[in-house]
């Protein structure tokens, strides 16, 4: 009984330590191809801050029209130039057909992953591990990610340093700390799972989702929204991405903050919302699995 007790116990830690920060701390002189080094706070950007806006606006807005059928409560409460901007996208990607046809044509809809690929030109799924005992990963599994380009997001609650997240934390390999301290929990079961729901609920606006809980179903409705299953590379697996934190611009369309796997575990207006992405450090094939590095200030 002691023996298979140890022998779970040690099976967990393997595949746990591949996202268990204080073990990457500890392992980083034997490995020092998973660090990224940053010279200072504000440059740890690979790409700009317009670019990663960019992406996310044309991915979301492309899934919005691909779920235009589902937005009718949406629609009525934007006001009627943002209406007739989704109208004139809707006619581009499906010419001749008008918007109550449209709502009623559920075979003309693609799925999140389909819509990602004809966007972005790639798709991503989570899959076993090609690292023996670090449980799922992150593969593309159509298409090519282009160097550069933003290839998922890390999706979860985010805490800022002084708020609680201690039972949260415990036995949870899916904590993310950003530079500045503040946390993301991207455990998508247990407390976690509840704390992230219960906050979607609190901020929602009548039909306007502050932001998009699918992550933690079967169901994505973001297919960008899988970083959290990035697993950290090796000396044998060398980096193919890399993380980039993100605020969230005032500017953000109302609407399309539905597709944010974000949301803040404190209600506060006037912080930007924290959102980590993961970019592209080469071009990544078909097939390939993505291992991210983590990065480090120094002075």
């Amino acid at each position: 009984m002691p023996g298979r007790l140890l022998r779970g116990l040690w099976h967990r830690w393997r595949r746990y330590k591949y996202r268990f920060v204080p073990w990457i701390a500890l392992n980083l002189s034997h490995n020092p191809r998973t660090l990224r080094y940053v010279p200072e706070e504000s440059k740890d950007k690979v790409i700009s801050n317009e670019e990663v806006l960019g992406t996310l606006l044309k991915v979301f807005q492309a899934l919005f029209v691909n779920d235009f059928n589902k937005q009718s409560d949406i629609l009525t409460v934007l006001p009627e130039p943002v209406k007739s901007k989704y109208q004139d996208l809707l006619s581009v990607q499906h010419p001749g057909v008008k918007q109550l046809e449209y709502r009623h044509q559920q075979q003309n809809t693609f799925t999140p992953e389909e819509i990602l690929y004809k966007t972005l030109g790639f798709s991503v799924t989570r899959a076993p591990s090609t690292l023996i005992s670090a449980g799922k990963g992150v593969f593309v599994n159509k298409g090519l990610v282009p160097k550069g380009a933003v290839v998922s997001m890390y999706p979860g609650t985010v805490y800022q340093k002084y708020e609680p997240i201690f039972f949260q934390s415990i036995g949870n390999p899916f904590i993310f700390r950003c530079l500045d301290g503040v946390l993301i929990d991207g455990n998508d079961k247990g407390i976690s799972k509840v704390v992230y729901r219960s906050c979607n609920g609190r901020d929602q606006l009548g039909p306007l989702k502050m932001s998009d809980s699918t992550w933690l179903t079967s169901e994505i409705h973001n297919p960008l929204a899988v970083g959290q299953y990035v697993n950290n590379c090796s000396n044998d697996r060398a980096a193919n991405v890399c993380y980039q934190e993100f605020d969230v611009p005032a500017v953000f369309p109302i609407e399309l903050k539905q597709y944010l796997p974000n949301i803040a575990y404190s209600y506060d207006k006037q912080s930007p919302l924290r959102c980590v992405i993961l970019v592209a450090l080469r071009d990544i094939k078909q097939g390939e699995e993505l291992f991210s590095n983590y990065y480090t200030i120094v002075s």
